[in-house]
């Protein structure tokens, strides 16, 4: 996204330790856990390739089309699974985030000048997202302080099977997107 390339790097590991921890997630034993920890691990990885500083690397112009439409799929998918798990409209909001800020990209890539909104108001989409995702990682926040407050969980928990660490990859992933949703 935008921002000194430091901070970028930042996200980039932090977005990739996730996704990557979400992958661990999904050889949980609990059904429910692994159905989560795909579309997680695809925002995570997603969130990561994104957060690339631009200095570094510049994905052609058809790459970020190519990112929303994934996305898109992703929010279908997440809307289809909400039918029976309401919890799964998260991953549709995280997934239309992802889907906006592909499209940002790809608007900024064919204009030829930089992301963003200049000095043009937040578009309401934006706002209503990042007020959204701040919401969240503020909800996500209070939630990890009773499982902490606990010696660690069941002895037997692997480590997709420990809930504390579900919150924590969940929290990590609100705050880089509320990070990402800002430097638009």
């Amino acid at each position: 996204m935008h921002g000194p390339a430091s901070s970028g790097w930042l996200l980039v590991a932090l977005c990739a330790a996730t996704g990557a921890y979400c992958l661990l997630r999904m050889r949980s034993s609990v059904e429910e856990q692994r159905r989560a920890a795909g579309g997680e691990a695809l925002m995570g990885f997603g969130m990561a390739a994104m957060a690339v500083p631009a200095a570094v690397f510049t994905p052609p112009g058809w790459a970020w089309p190519v990112c929303a439409l994934v996305f898109a799929g992703a929010g279908l998918h997440a809307l289809w699974a909400a039918r029976s798990r309401p919890h799964h409209l998260h991953h549709l909001v995280g997934a239309v985030a992802m889907v906006h800020m592909s499209l940002a990209m790809a608007g900024s890539t064919a204009g030829g000048h930089g992301h963003g909104h200049g000095g043009s108001p937040v578009p309401l989409l934006t706002g209503a997202l990042l007020l959204y995702f701040t919401g969240y990682v503020l909800l996500t926040g209070v939630r990890l302080i009773p499982v902490a407050a606990v010696a660690g969980g069941p002895a037997d928990a692997g480590w997709g099977d420990r809930p504390e660490l579900a919150h924590a990859c969940r929290l990590s992933m609100g705050i880089a997107m509320l990070a990402m949703l800002a430097t638009m």
